[in-house]
Formats: structure tokens, sequence, C-alpha cells
């Protein structure tokens, strides 16, 4: 089967403008800005706690916002948090369920593109995904968001679990999707060095707060980032950092 044709979009895919989500009377984010452009890889880092599985259920639609405002232009898909497989379903059955939404499409269920993608998966497509490693089941749920047919992809702490190599080969398909397909990727990631080596530029939250956004090497050139999230000093270019209360 070919593959599909990438398409052309223009303006962000994904803008979120001054976006607060609360939990009763805690504040998750608060008043946060941020856009994914078309074709683009953005980085989101930050520590646990921080509110970045609070802003992708915003975007994904799971969280209903206090204020702001969340626009997500053409179809959006999840790589969510511990892959959340079906664990009694093989692997072609856990890349169908990807496709749910669109399952009226002719061809939409048709797995055959993400074997093309992600040829490491075909040999275990009968498998039950709970027998998998964790590298293995990172992949079907890269598949499984793949069927949506997506503009832009959220991924949801990629290197979770994961060996250093695994998730090495993990970046190299998105990074591949992107150029080849156009994908946009909003990449939600614990590992700022891995984030900012395969995004172009990058955001830093905190406490529910934007601290700093720039371009990837604005960040990893800033001292502040630098020391907090890649083990180091760092000088050069500076990031652009959002006043603190």
């Amino acid at each position: 089967m070919s593959e599909p044709e990438a398409r052309v979009m223009s303006g962000p895919v994904i803008e979120v403008s001054d976006l607060v989500v609360r939990y009763g009377t805690a504040t998750a984010l608060d008043h946060v800005d941020l856009t994914v452009g078309a074709g683009e890889l953005v980085a989101l880092i930050g520590p646990n706690g921080a509110g970045k599985s609070s802003l992708v259920n915003a975007v994904m639609g799971i969280v209903r916002p206090a204020s702001g405002r969340v626009r997500v232009s053409g179809r959006a898909a999840l790589v969510p948090e511990g892959r959340q497989m079906f664990a009694d379903l093989t692997v072609d059955d856990n890349l169908r369920l990807g496709a749910w939404r669109r399952r009226r499409v002719p061809g939409a269920r048709d797995t055959s593109r993400v074997y093309e993608v992600l040829p490491e998966l075909t040999r275990v497509r009968d498998q039950r995904a709970g027998t998998l490693s964790g590298g293995q089941q990172q992949m079907v749920a890269f598949g499984r968001a793949l069927m949506a047919d997506p503009d832009v992809i959220v991924v949801d702490e990629l290197s979770l679990g994961l060996a250093p190599r695994i998730t090495a080969g993990l970046a190299e398909h998105l990074r591949a999707l992107n150029a080849e397909r156009g994908l946009a990727v909003l990449l939600i990631e614990q590992n700022a060095r891995l984030a900012l080596d395969l995004c172009g530029r990058g955001y830093v939250l905190e406490a529910g707060r934007i601290r700093a956004h720039g371009t990837a090497a604005e960040l990893a050139a800033s001292e502040e980032v630098a020391a907090a999230y890649l083990g180091g000093p760092a000088g050069g270019a500076t990031a652009t950092k959002e006043a603190r209360p």
C-alpha cells in the first residue's frame, strides 16, 4: 500500500491561549500560552507535577479549561503516557482501534501502512500486546496514533521506562515522519536533552506556568535551563523568560 501523501497546512495546528486548568481549588495550569505550527516539532519540558499531563488532557479535550482557549486545527492523535495497551488484544487489533473515529472511511482500518513505517512490528502483529516489551508497546502506541491519519501527534513521555537505545530509535521514527509527511509533533518529555535534540523549538513548564520558551538552541544555551534540566552550566543565547509573579 502506498504511503499517504503529506498534507499541506498553514498556521498553527495547536494554539493554546491564556489557558487555566483547575482541579477543585488547585490550579494545574496558570495562563499558559503555547503554539505548534504546521509541520513543526515542539518540545514541552518540565519536572513531575509541572502540569504537562494537564496540558495534554486539555489539548486532547479530556479536561475542560477553567478559562482560556485551546484550538486544534486538523486531526490530532495522542501517544499516551504509559502506552495504555489493550493487553489481551493482538498488536493488529490494537492498531485498528486507532482508526475508530474514521472507521467508515474506506481503507481507514488497513494496518499495512503502519507496518511500512514501523516494520519492527510486522513479526509480532498477531501477538498479544500485553506480552510485548516496553519498546514494542511504545511502537504500537505510535502506530495506533498514526492510524488516525493525524496532522499533529501529541507524545506524552516518549522515553518513560525505556532504554536509551530504544528511545533513540523511536525519536528517529518521529523525525522521519516529520520530514517525510510533514507531521507536526508536540513532545511532552522529562528528558530535556532528548526533547531539545529532536525539536526545533520548546517551552519550559514549571508549577503550571511557562517559565521559558524559544528555539531548542536558545533553551539549551540558557544557564537556568541547563542547570535545571541538562545537568550542567551553559552559555550563549538566552531563551525568552516569562515574568515571575
